[in-house]
Order: structure tokens, then C-alpha cells, then sequence
């Protein structure tokens, strides 16, 4: 079993690689031990069903305590959809404030990034990352990657990157297992089950179709936190 921090900033090695659901799962698990969970979402880009990635989360774990720092129309960058909508960005100090704020009182705070790990999220280019080596917390990454081809370098890049900014990585998750996976995504999977870094765990593909109390059951067994 893998201790997670106080604060735990969910990044992906792209966009679309599960990080909502992993995001859920991990709420789920931590909350079915008692814990008290808060998610934030710094900035939420894409709500064409007027549904953001808070509200997924919702829907899944039953928890209420989810936060928005910016929530955008258009599925683009933060910066891009934000000026095609004429909406002013908050600043990355602002979701430090608020991170910090919600550390306070909860025992764990999960904090979803937008895309992957280096995108910008304010006028000034501070990203997830410059945000994670600024709060004043216990804390660390969770690396939510692909199962298929090409995930190994990405994931490397990201655990670099990481690593560079002196920011610590609680482990990796696959983001969406197949229910028949490839010899390729066999290969990925066993690579990153010898990897330095703990693959704390995969969540398994259309997880995100369960009813409620069927995710925040099954979240228990998917991942080892």
C-alpha cells in the first residue's frame, strides 16, 4: 500500500488519459477509509454538456467538497480558451491560496491539472507544476498515463520533469486498462510494474459508465493507496 500526502496534484502524460477517473478513484479509496477528500480543479477547459470534470467526479464518488478555480467553455488550452471567451485566467498564487486553504481543514486534497503537466494556466505561463513546487504542504504527483504504444516515453518525460522541479511522485496509474489488452500494452504495464516509481494501479476501461456504489467499491481494489 502506498501513504499518500496531504496534497496530491493528479497530472497526465496528455489530455484524455483518464485523469478524472483516476482523480474519482482516488477520492473514492481515500474517502472509504474515513478520510476527508476535497478536489480542485484549477482551471476547466471544455464544457460543451455543461458538465466539467468536478461534476464527473461528483457523480462517481457521492462527494460534495469539489472546486472549480475557472471554468471555460471551449475544449482549448486554458489561455486560449480563456481569451476567446474574454475571461480574465485567476493566477497561479490565487490557486495556491485556495489549495493551501482547503489543506488546511481536510485530510487530503486532490488537485486535477488541465491537459499535461507543463500546460499553462495563467497569463504568466505558471503551470501545474510551478503550482505544485510552490504550496507549502505536504505533497506530491500522481502520473496518470496510456496504457498503449508510445506511453512509456511520455510517462518518462513526465516523471522527468517532475523530478527536475523537485517535485515528489506518489506513483503512476494507468488511466483505462482493457478488458483484452495487447501484447504492447502487456509489455507497458510489466515495464511500469518494474519501474522505480510505484504503479500504484490501473483503472479498468468504461469505469467511468458504473453506477456509484459500484465505483467507489471497486476503487478500493483498483488502486493500492
Amino acid at each position: 500500500m502506498n501513504a499518500l500526502p496531504k496534497v496530491v496534484f493528479v497530472t497526465g502524460t496528455d489530455t484524455e488519459v483518464g485523469k478524472t477517473i483516476a482523480t474519482a478513484a482516488l477520492a473514492a479509496a481515500l474517502s472509504a477509509r474515513g478520510l476527508t477528500v476535497a478536489i480542485y480543479k484549477p482551471t476547466q477547459a471544455g464544457t460543451d454538456d455543461g458538465q466539467g470534470d468536478i461534476d464527473v467526479v461528483r457523480r462517481l464518488t457521492g462527494i460534495e467538497d469539489v472546486r472549480e478555480g475557472v471554468r471555460l467553455v471551449h475544449p482549448m488550452a486554458p489561455v486560449a480558451a480563456a481569451a476567446r471567451a474574454g475571461v480574465r485566467l485567476p493566477q497561479a498564487r490565487e490557486h495556491i491560496a485556495a489549495i493551501q486553504r482547503l489543506a488546511a481543514t481536510r485530510d487530503h486534497v486532490l488537485v486535477e491539472g488541465a491537459g499535461g503537466l507543463l500546460v499553462s494556466l495563467d497569463e504568466d505561463g505558471r503551470t501545474l507544476a510551478d503550482i505544485a513546487a510552490s504550496v507549502a504542504a505536504d505533497c506530491a504527483a500522481v502520473v496518470v498515463c496510456r496504457s498503449g504504444l508510445g506511453t512509456l516515453n511520455h510517462t518518462e518525460l513526465t516523471l522527468e520533469a517532475l523530478g527536475r522541479r523537485g517535485i515528489r511522485v506518489a506513483g503512476v496509474v494507468i488511466g483505462s486498462w482493457p478488458p483484452q489488452p495487447t501484447e504492447i500494452e502487456l509489455g507497458n504495464r510489466d515495464y511500469l510494474d518494474r519501474h522505480e516509481v510505484l504503479l500504484i494501479g490501473a483503472i479498468p476501461a468504461g469505469a467511468a459508465g458504473l453506477p456509484q456504489p459500484e465505483f467507489r467499491a471497486s476503487a478500493q481494489d483498483w488502486l493500492r493507496v
